[in-house]
């Protein structure tokens, strides 16, 4: 069993974005600007909100946080959000989600540029990675493909069981792992919580792709013997033995999975880390005009 090392990997990423980043300065004398709007004061979005912040500076982004309270009007979130559109010196939106119940998610989505669009959640870039055409994709689904791309794991022709449908992660990565291309041309299950026979899935799967929120919904003998593992889960289990109370663990087992798979990604360590390279991928490829020119 091998792991793959979303720390490590990223770092390599990031290596390569700033050296992007710094091209990209000296011939527009501007650095590549992320925009992030954070509501409210969920613990694990601001987690997230100041990785983001901070990678943004590691790899040379200029970055703007703005944060309301819960009880921001969801006019005046948009309102931001034309203003962010229209300002030449952004080049990515984030708003982080989740958002307060009075909020609408898909309006809100609906409402940034496409061209700004850097989590790949607008249904025009949806739309667009679906016809295989230039688009931000989802920003996991990106960092997904990045990492089975470094460790040159073989997908032609490979079972791919996706389970979780959501349309920020399962749904799109299903599309891209069976899409022409590497990482790609699987036979793709897309699998949920109404799916029969699960484990008699699972059982035929060469690449697993766990996304369905559950801690440790998978086990090793669910699984064939060398099977590639990606976990996206990220849950917190109680753990009295941790100073915060609590542990983060993926979809999959890991002591278990890890005596059959041939890789698996850990948890924490794996997939959170190059969704976060796949952020700054796409900032940078909206900075250059790469996949909207006009």
């Amino acid at each position: 069993m091998a792991l793959l090392d979303g720390k490590l990997i990223s770092a390599d990423l990031k290596k390569k974005i700033a050296e992007k980043a710094d091209l990209f300065f000296k011939e527009n004398n501007r650095k590549p600007h992320l925009a992030a709007l954070l509501i409210g004061n969920d613990p694990a979005s601001e987690v997230y909100v100041e990785s983001k912040i901070r990678s943004c500076a590691e790899v040379g982004f200029t970055s703007t946080l703005v944060r309301y309270n819960s009880d921001i009007s969801e006019d005046s979130v948009i309102q931001l959000i034309h203003e962010w559109n229209q300002n030449p010196e952004i080049d990515g939106i984030l708003v982080q989600v989740p958002l307060p119940k009075h909020i609408d998610e898909e309006k809100i989505t609906d409402t940034i540029s496409p061209a700004k669009d850097v989590d790949g959640f607008h249904p025009n870039n949806l739309g667009r990675m679906m016809k295989n055409l230039p688009s931000f994709i989802s920003a996991t689904p990106l960092g997904i493909l990045k990492l089975l791309e470094a460790y040159s794991i073989p997908t032609q022709g490979k079972h791919c069981v996706v389970l979780g449908r959501s349309s920020n992660v399962g749904s799109p990565i299903s599309i891209l792992m069976g899409r022409s291309g590497y990482p790609g041309n699987c036979t793709v299950t897309l699998c949920h919580s109404k799916t029969e026979n699960l484990e008699g899935i699972l059982k035929e799967a060469d690449i697993l792709i766990a996304a369905i929120g559950k801690p440790e919904f998978v086990h090793g003998d669910q699984l064939k013997p060398g099977v590639v593992i990606i976990d996206v889960g990220i849950n917190r289990i109680p753990d009295l033995s941790k100073k915060s109370g609590n542990r983060l663990v993926g979809d999959v087992h890991f002591e278990s999975a890890q005596e059959v798979a041939s890789y698996i990604s850990p948890v924490p360590g794996g997939v959170g880390l190059m969704t976060i390279v796949g952020l700054l991928e796409n900032t940078l490829l909206a900075a250059q005009k790469t996949i909207y020119t006009k």
